[in-house]
């Protein structure tokens, strides 16, 4: 009996086959996965926002059912891209906010990948969701130059050299004086990314000795919590050291319009008192996270909302 055997049956893909094989893949794949990305990052978008509005649910039990305060939820983002791609506007609480808005009362930054949205309520001014984010890196993000000389607008506005010129041994500029005519001069010294662009500041002291100087800033606007009320400072000397400590706002009337200053008519010895009774620093981004947790975690954990 003769047996016939096909030789051709065994016959596996020639490298042409395979090359058009995994071109074609190739092109497949180049198509899909954009498309794929689209879907995973609207699905982490999606998941993000169910998750914040759960904590905003939590949040609104807290306060009006169980009577708490100073309650905060932080809610780490799932998606890998900032801003929102699923959609340019979202609403959250009957909140609406675009990519690109401005900040709000109660709504603060855009989301950023591996970031965090914190969900707080104010009694005054309601719910906040404030999206914070991390550097590439993985560091932490500020909202200004951490490396930065807070004296430094001061000593080149020349506003010193006219104080001592003037023989003027005190002085006193409040950045919320709007009748000040030394307070122009510093703001055009700011740079834009400064810390002094936020919040409520003040240089004390002598203009001619260089250590009875002091910066004094506060996240939180002065004009608004009134006269007599404790708040948290960060003091910035001459000599490059930092601290947190706290001063008490006092009215101002003048000439101009009257207005809530960061702290009462300072002696040197009462700046000397204040910096005795804070926390010293070596760098400016020591003494800013100390300030940030006393807001959050500490004594101040009113004036939380006022943070970047």
């Amino acid at each position: 009996m003769h047996i016939h055997i096909d030789k051709n049956k065994n016959k596996g893909f020639t490298l042409v086959e395979l090359v058009i094989v995994v071109a074609i893949l190739a092109i497949l794949v180049g198509i899909l996965a954009p498309a794929y990305s689209k879907y995973v990052e609207r699905s982490a978008e999606s998941t993000d926002l169910e998750n914040v509005r759960t904590a905003y649910g939590e949040v609104m039990i807290a306060v009006e059912i169980e009577e708490e305060k100073d309650v905060l939820k932080v809610v780490p983002l799932k998606q890998k891209k900032a801003g929102w791609q699923s959609s340019n506007t979202v609403s959250i609480a009957g909140i609406s906010h675009s990519n690109g808005d401005p900040d709000t009362d109660h709504w603060k930054g855009d989301p950023v990948a591996g970031g965090v949205c914190e969900v707080s309520y104010n009694p005054e001014k309601g719910i906040l969701f404030d999206w914070k984010g991390k550097n590439e890196d993985g560091s932490k993000k500020y909202f200004f130059d951490i490396n930065e000389d807070l004296q430094k607008p001061l000593n080149e506005s020349g506003v010193l050299g006219d104080l001592i010129s003037k023989k003027n041994t005190y002085f006193e500029i409040d950045s919320k004086c709007q009748n000040s005519s030394m307070l122009p001069k510093v703001k055009e010294k700011l740079p834009a990314n400064s810390l002094l662009q936020k919040g409520t500041w003040a240089y004390v002291g002598s203009p001619s000795n260089a250590p009875e100087r002091y910066f004094y800033w506060t996240s939180v606007d002065t004009n608004e919590v009134g006269a007599g009320q404790e708040i948290p400072v960060i003091i910035s000397t001459a000599d490059g050291k930092y601290y947190v400590s706290e001063s008490t706002t006092a009215d101002r009337t003048g000439s101009g319009p009257s207005y809530v200053a960061i702290s009462g008519h300072l002696t040197q010895a009462d700046n000397k008192k204040i910096i005795a009774n804070g926390q010293k620093y070596d760098s400016l981004q020591e003494a800013y996270d100390a300030y940030e947790k006393e807001l959050t975690d500490g004594k101040y954990k009113q004036y939380k909302n006022t943070l970047q």
